[in-house]
C-alpha cells in the first residue's frame, strides 16, 4: 500500500512538473531546461579535468526575426563590467570581466525597462555541449533585478581558456548552477 502511495505521489508530481515545462525537479528548481544530466563544464571540485572541452564557435543571440553574432574579438570593444563572487563549484573566488547580457539583448529589441508583456520573456543560454538554463527577462533586467547577468570573456583578468571564449555568470545566486561555460546561443522568446 505504502508503495502505491509513494508511486502515485511522485507521479503526481512529475505530471505537475511536466505541466511547467521541466522534465525534472531539479531542472525547475536551478532554471535549468531539460536534458539528459547536467554535464561536466571541465571542474570537478574546483580542479580542472582531463575532458576535453566542447569546441565552441561564435555567439548568436536571437530575439523574434533579429539576430546577432559574437565573438570575443568583437565584445572587446563594448563596455565592460568586473564582478567578484565566491564560486561555490570551485571554493574560490572569481573575478570576471564582461559585457551585461542586457545591453546584447537592447539592440534586438529587448527593452532595457521591461513592463506588462515585457515580463513574459525569458531567454535560454546554450553551451557548445548542449547545457541549457533559462532566465526570465527581470532577472537580466537591472531596472528590476540588483543581480548581473553577465557575458564573461575574463576571468581574474585572464581569457577563460578551458570554460570557452565566452561564459555566462550570475551574480545573487547562492551556486553556478545557471552558469554556461562555452556559450554559443542565447534565444530571447515569449511565455504563452
Amino acid at each position: 500500500m505504502r508503495v502505491r502511495v509513494w508511486a502515485r505521489t511522485v507521479l503526481d508530481g512529475m505530471v505537475l512538473i511536466g505541466l511547467m515545462g521541466c522534465a525534472t525537479a531539479a531542472c525547475c528548481q536551478s532554471g535549468a531546461t531539460p536534458a539528459a544530466s547536467e554535464p561536466d563544464h571541465g571542474t570537478a571540485m574546483g580542479k580542472e579535468t582531463t575532458k576535453p572541452a566542447v569546441p565552441s564557435g561564435p555567439l548568436k543571440i536571437s530575439f523574434g526575426d533579429k539576430s546577432a553574432e559574437w565573438t570575443a574579438a568583437t565584445l572587446a570593444v563594448l563596455p565592460h563590467k568586473t564582478v567578484t563572487l565566491y564560486n561555490e563549484h570551485a571554493k574560490a573566488t572569481q573575478t570576471y570581466s564582461g559585457v551585461e547580457l542586457i545591453d546584447l539583448l537592447k539592440p534586438l529589441g529587448v527593452a532595457e525597462k521591461p513592463h506588462g508583456k515585457d515580463l513574459a520573456l525569458y531567454v535560454i543560454a546554450a553551451g557548445s555541449d548542449g547545457y541549457q538554463v533559462t532566465y526570465s527577462i527581470g532577472e537580466v533586467t537591472p531596472d528590476v533585478h540588483d543581480g548581473t547577468v553577465l557575458v564573461a570573456d575574463s576571468m581574474d583578468s585572464k581569457p577563460l581558456g578551458a570554460t570557452g571564449p565566452l561564459q555566462l555568470v550570475s551574480t545573487r545566486e547562492k551556486r553556478p548552477a545557471r552558469w554556461v561555460r562555452n556559450l554559443v546561443a542565447i534565444r530571447v522568446r515569449a511565455a504563452e
